[in-house]
C-alpha cells in the first residue's frame, strides 16, 4: 500500500481524532504532506514484517507547544538533518521513518518527512494517540534505553542528546524544545525493526485512515465516529469557557462545556495539558487519561484541538478506551492520571460510563418513585363526599 494525494484528507481527519486535542494542527501536517508527495511521489506504507532485522526505524515528531507551530513551521531542512545525524551516528542510513505519535500533526507530518528522505512509512507509532511529554511512548513503557534524541529546529540548530533514562529526555528535550522557541524536530528511539516488534503500537496509520473514512458521505457524520471508535458521548453542548496558557513548552488550561438538548442542565469542564487529561461533571470524573478523550464539531464531527477552542463553538465531547498497553501497571505509572500530577487512581472510561449509567437508573427510579407516592397520597387524600354522584339511568 502507499499513502497518496488522495489519502491525506482522510488521514488528518483520523489523526486529528486520535490527537485528542494535542500533537499539532493537522492542517499544517496535511499541506506539507500533500506537498511532499507531489513533489516526491507516493509514500509506500509498510509493516514490521517488512523491514530486515537491522533496518533503522526513525520516530519522528515534533515537540514543543501546539500554539506555536503554526508560526514556526517545520521544512525540508530538519529531517534531512537529522537523517545525517543518524548516519553519522550508527553508520548506516535509516531505513524507514515512524511516527512518535498519530495524533494530531505528529500523525500527518511523517508522511512528508518520509517522502522527503526517500523512505517508507511504518503502519505503526508510539502512542496510539498522542501525549505531551518524550517519555510517554511505548517504546518506554516497554523497557527499551532512552538513551539517545537527536533535535533540529528552524534555524539549523541540531542538538544531540545522551539521557540516562526516559524522565531525563524529556527534561532534556524540552529546555532545548524551549530555547528554539517551544517547537523544534526530534527523532527518539532510534531502534531496528527487530527492537521495534513487541515495543510499537502496530497498524495506527491504518487506523487513522479508517476513523478518517468513517464520517466521509454519511448524513450522521457524529453518530459514523462515535461507532467507529466504540466512543462514549459525554456531552453535547457549547463551549462557555476556555482558559489557555502557553508555558514551559506546553498549552495548559481547562475548558467548560454547557449542555444543550438533553444535556441542557449539565456542564462539562476538561482539564488540558496539549492533550485533553480529564473530564468532570457535576463534581464526577466523566473520563481520564490514558483513555482517549476528544472535542469535535458536533454537525461534522471534526475534531477541535486545544489550541482551537473558542467561545460559543457546538461541540461534543467523546471518549473511549486507549491502547491495552496503557492499562498495565508501567504504562499508568508513565502516562496514567498521576503522571500529570491528579490524585485519581484511574478507572477505564467504559467502567464509569456503566457506573453513571447505573446511578441515573437509581436516580430515575427514585423520582420515579417520588412521584407515585405524590399522586397516591393526593388520591387518598381526596373527600369522598366532594366527589360527583354519577346518577344511575332513570326508570
Amino acid at each position: 500500500m502507499k499513502i497518496q494525494l488522495t489519502d491525506v484528507p482522510a488521514l488528518a481527519r483520523g489523526c486529528a481524532v486520535l490527537g485528542t486535542g494535542g500533537g499539532g494542527d493537522v492542517r499544517t501536517g496535511a499541506l506539507a504532506a500533500r506537498r511532499a508527495i507531489q513533489e516526491y511521489g507516493d509514500v509506500p506504507l509498510v509493516g514490521l514484517a517488512d523491514l530486515p532485522d537491522d533496518a533503522l526505524v526513525v520516530p519522528l515528531s515534533g515537540i514543543g507547544a501546539p500554539t506555536v507551530s503554526h508560526e514556526m513551521i517545520h521544512g525540508e531542512d530538519e529531517p534531512r538533518r537529522i537523517a545525517q545525524e543518524i548516519e553519522r551516528i550508527f553508520g548506516r542510513p535509516p531505513s524507514a521513518v515512524m511516527s512518535s505519535e498519530i495524533g494530531g500533526a505528529n500523525g500527518v507530518a511523517p508522511v512528508a518527512w518520509a517522502a522527503q528522505l526517500g523512505l517508507p512509512l511504518l503502519d505503526a507509532d508510539g502512542m496510539g494517540r498522542a501525549f505531551p511529554e518524550v517519555q510517554m511512548v511505548s517504546m518506554y513503557v516497554a523497557g527499551l534505553p532512552a538513551d539517545l534524541v537527536i533535535m533540529a529546529d528552524i534555524v539549523g540548530n541540531v542538538v544531540t542528546i545522551r539521557p540516562v533514562d526516559g524522565l531525563w529526555s524529556e527534561r532534556l528535550a524540552r529546555a532545548v524544545c524551549v530555547a528554539a522557541g517551544s517547537h523544534a524536530l526530534m527523532a527518539d528511539y532510534v531502534l531496528t525493526a527487530e527492537g521495534a516488534r513487541g515495543a510499537v503500537i502496530e497498524g495506527t496509520v491504518t487506523r487513522a485512515l479508517a476513523v478518517g473514512r468513517a464520517t466521509e458521505g454519511t448524513g450522521d457524520p457524529l453518530a459514523a465516529l462515535r461507532s467507529e471508535l466504540g466512543a462514549y458521548e459525554l456531552i453535547t453542548g457549547k463551549l462557555a469557557d476556555v482558559e489557555r496558557r502557553t508555558t514551559g513548552g506546553f498549552v495548559r488550561g481547562t475548558a467548560t462545556v454547557e449542555g444543550t438538548g438533553a444535556d441542557r442542565g449539565r456542564a462539562l469542564t476538561l482539564e488540558l495539558q496539549n492533550e485533553n487529561l480529564v473530564a468532570m461533571a457535576g463534581g464526577r470524573i466523566m473520563a481520564m487519561v490514558p483513555d482517549l478523550i476528544t472535542v469535535v464539531d458536533t454537525e461534522t464531527a471534526a475534531a477541535i484541538q486545544t489550541e482551537s477552542l473558542r467561545y460559543g463553538q457546538r461541540v461534543t465531547v467523546l471518549a473511549w478506551p486507549c491502547d491495552p498497553l496503557w492499562r498495565t501497571p508501567r504504562g499508568l505509572e508513565t502516562a496514567g492520571p498521576r503522571a500529570f500530577g491528579y490524585d485519581l487512581d484511574y478507572l477505564p472510561v467504559e467502567d464509569l460510563a456503566k457506573d453513571l449509567a447505573k446511578d441515573l437508573a437509581k436516580d430515575l427510579a427514585k423520582d420515579l418513585a417520588k412521584d407515585l407516592a405524590k399522586d397516591l397520597a393526593k388520591d387518598l387524600a381526596k373527600d369522598p363526599a366532594e366527589e360527583p354522584v354519577k346518577e344511575g339511568p332513570r326508570d
